[in-house]
């Protein structure tokens, strides 16, 4: 299953942000991996490290996926997250 969201965090994925992310994905039943359009190999979004070297901005597409039972929730609560600018609600 695949989803793609835009980034909404104006300071792009920093190291709030992605440390926010990796821990929401760790929660998940399923692995999800996160790629953008500028880099076809995806990530796993459990890796703080590996979010940060997306160097994603504010509006990047990223695409999210995974596999398996619960994905359409996992991809759900990531891409909720990934919508939300952090730094407005002070994540």
């Amino acid at each position: 299953m695949i989803r793609t969201v835009l980034l909404a965090g104006r300071s792009g994925l920093h190291l709030r942000a992605a440390a926010r992310i990796a821990e929401a994905a760790a929660r998940q039943p399923v692995p999800i991996t996160v790629r953008t359009s500028q880099r076809p190999s995806a990530v796993p979004a459990d890796s703080v490290l590996s979010l940060l070297s997306l160097g994603a901005l504010c509006g990047t597409e990223l695409i999210l996926e995974a596999y398996g039972p619960g994905a359409a929730v996992a991809l759900d609560n990531l891409a909720a997250l990934l919508a939300v600018d952090p730094d407005v609600i002070g994540a």
